[in-house]
């Protein structure tokens, strides 16, 4: 993996990324990878969203919006360059937030959905499937995650309110569609970032 070296006093400005797309798009993956690459910090609205602290079943309890932005925009501000993973267009934050790039990501829904299936049950075992409350709750996010891509989930996460959302930006918007590899996203955000900062 390439690591890019940032010389002190080369950037103008603050570089503030978010990178978005559907569950198990690879937002998180690519969020991590960019950090290690640039130093910038990772930031994870999932972190914000739920509240995992002490809790057997993880993403479960939503913490309360007015709770989630302040600590989110408390850290956001606590940093100079910063990728936040995940969609946050309608937390209520963003008159208090500009991006400089929006990195969108998008895979197939069949190949996605696969990658969600073998995601969970590597981080949370067979209890998804042998534990009734635990498998409802794994049916619902696999349903919840599905309408994402025929706009039919019980939310605004889905591909047509983050297209409209992406074509009313100011900011440079990256779109990365396809299954391509970790390495190949991660060298076309860097690209964009030497660009953004001629």
């Amino acid at each position: 993996m390439i690591k890019l070296q940032f010389c002190i006093g080369k950037h103008k400005s603050n570089m503030r990324i978010n990178i978005m797309g559907a569950s198990g798009a690879g937002v998180t993956t690519l969020g991590r990878a960019l950090a290690n690459a640039t130093g910038y910090a990772y930031i994870d609205s999932d972190d914000y969203y739920w509240d995992n602290a002490g809790h057997a079943s993880p993403f479960t309890i939503r913490r309360q919006a007015a709770n989630r932005n302040q600590m989110l925009l408390h850290d956001l501000r606590s940093h100079g360059n910063w990728i936040l993973g995940g969609p946050v267009m309608n937390w209520g934050v963003l008159e208090h937030v500009n991006f400089d790039m929006v990195v969108f990501l998008q895979l197939p829904p069949q190949l996605r959905m696969a990658r969600l299936k073998k995601r969970e049950h590597e981080r949370y075992g067979d209890i998804i499937f042998s534990d009734a409350t635990r498998n409802r709750q794994f049916v619902d996010f696999m349903n919840w995650a599905a309408g994402y891509d025929d706009n039919t989930a019980p939310s605004s996460r889905t591909l047509q309110n983050q297209l409209s959302w992406l074509q009313s930006l100011n900011c440079p918007v990256l779109r990365i569609t396809g299954d391509t590899t970790v390495d190949d996203r991660l060298n076309r955000v860097l690209k964009a970032i030497q660009q953004a900062d001629i």
